[in-house]
């Protein structure tokens, strides 16, 4: 085991189980303008807030939406006498848990300037965080109010309240997913751009091969790679990777869902239907480009306005379109979380009030990013407006995302989800390009998962 796993290996365990003997008393009440914080909160009042994130978005959302925020030009931030410290580290191979794992085991102890105060958790690992006392209870700690949350979409509340009932993150944004493509391909492969038109092509798995069959014919793939539809997939699964992960000899289970995408991926790309790029890599993002010649792409809320538009570029403008494709899903999604021992409980609580409660604020969001905000109301508001995105040629996407929504169920959401999915990809990629059978594939898959998480146990499945 290469020492990031060992690291991230023994970061989790601590993280998990030491609050079990460390003792926290010394952290006392505290009364700041009004409100009395619980003895998760060290002091209040700090003159640094440190928020830790492996990207820019989150900033970037709070440069433009919260109120009074400064960018001060040189990396961090400032709300009023406040210094605002980004901690930003790669969510590849874990650095970002790491990073933040090692962070919040010293938080305690850390001196004012240096303690984490607000970090954010993602859909695939959020449980690990949740269901530890690193995480602040935003009701009993923080004192905002369930009233002040009832807008928000149910599952962005039920995936980030612990096994004991305490919601430990808010969310501003709801994530379903939808089927991106290019209007000018869909018009040479199909007559027509109009997405109930070319929903009726791609409505279920048959008849979006039968319009891949067409695609190839006219010199295009229907997907870029593999890793483009696998949450379609993965987020459709009938039981978590894990069963009894808690417990005693916690224990791998695959999904017949994800054998279905590793033999649709080589069916796939066997009959020249799809290429061979992996997630984030220059070939696929060329493939969204005005040169590419791939017919859509499988993308969320946030992945269209954060990823889709720039790597579509100027020219790509006005070419592109949603519809729901051949099934309900939803990819990640971004929480909020308090950490314990922050001195900046009040502006800790008030950037959730106005990120994820405040319905103005996050259709302003929406209207000015055209992401997809956590605020029910708001958002059926936008779905029956006259509003349209310039990018998607004038179409309201608002409106399809407000039926996908409801439609997100994120219970078999568990803490090994992202170790899993990555170990899964991995492994079957070789069997996906014919380099190796669908036996070896699943054993390098468990020798990858075990590796990562040395208490799992298996039992082979029994391939078709």
């Amino acid at each position: 085991m290469n020492r990031n796993k060992k690291l991230r290996r023994l970061t989790t365990i601590v993280l998990i189980f030491s609050l079990a003997i460390i003792n926290l008393s010394g952290c006392g009440k505290q009364e700041s303008t009004g409100e009395m914080f619980s003895e998760a909160v060290c002091s209040d009042g700090g003159k640094v807030l440190n928020i830790y994130c492996w990207n820019t978005e989150f900033e970037e959302r709070m440069t433009d939406y919260y109120p009074g925020y400064i960018d001060n030009g040189d990396g961090t931030g400032s709300i009023g006498d406040v210094k605002v410290v980004w901690t930003v580290n790669p969510y590849d191979n874990f650095a970002y848990q790491n990073a933040l794992d090692e962070a919040l085991l010293l938080n305690m102890d850390a001196s004012a300037d240096d303690k984490v105060d607000l970090f954010l958790m993602e859909a695939d690992y959020i449980l690990k965080y949740v269901d530890s006392d690193y995480t602040l209870d935003i009701v009993n700690d923080l004192g905002i109010s369930e009233s002040e949350l009832a807008d928000q979409y149910p599952y962005t509340k039920e995936i980030a309240t612990s096994q004991d009932g305490k919601l430990k993150g808010t969310s501003w944004q709801a994530t379903p997913g939808l089927f991106a493509y290019r209007r000018s391909i869909a018009i040479d492969v199909l007559g027509t751009d109009d997405p109930e038109e070319v929903q009726k092509a791609l409505s279920d798995w048959d008849n979006f091969e039968e319009t891949a069959a067409k695609a190839a014919k006219k010199g295009y793939k229907m997907l870029s790679g593999s890793e483009d539809w696998f949450r379609v997939f993965s987020n459709n699964v009938s039981k978590p990777w894990v069963d009894n992960p808690s417990g005693a000899s916690p224990h791998i289970q695959i999904d017949d869902g994800l054998l279905t995408w590793a033999d649709k991926c080589k069916e796939y790309y066997d009959n020249g239907w799809m290429g061979s790029t992996t997630l984030w890599s220059d070939e696929w993002a060329f493939d969204q480009s005005a040169e590419g010649k791939v017919f859509g792409f499988f993308y969320s809320t946030w992945g269209i306005n954060f990823t889709l538009v720039g790597n579509a570029g100027e020219e790509g403008f006005g070419d592109w379109a949603v519809c729901e494709g051949p099934a309900a899903w939803y990819w990640g999604g971004t929480w909020i979380a308090g950490a314990r021992g922050t001195d900046n409980a009040s502006l800790v609580a008030d950037i959730m009030r106005k990120m994820t409660c405040d319905k103005e604020n996050m259709v302003a969001i929406t209207r000015g990013t055209e992401d997809y905000t956590n605020t029910m109301s708001g958002m059926e508001e936008i779905a029956h407006s006259d509003y349209s995105s310039a990018f998607l040629g004038g179409q309201n996407h608002i409106a399809l995302f407000a039926e996908a929504a409801p439609k997100i169920d994120m219970s078999v959401v568990g803490q090994y989800d992202q170790g899993c999915c990555d170990a899964f990809k991995a492994a079957f990629a070789g069997y996906i390009t014919g380099e190796y059978d669908k036996t070896t594939a699943l054993h390098n898959f468990y020798d990858e998962a075990v590796a990562n998480f040395p208490e799992l146990t298996y039992d082979e499945v029994s391939l078709k």
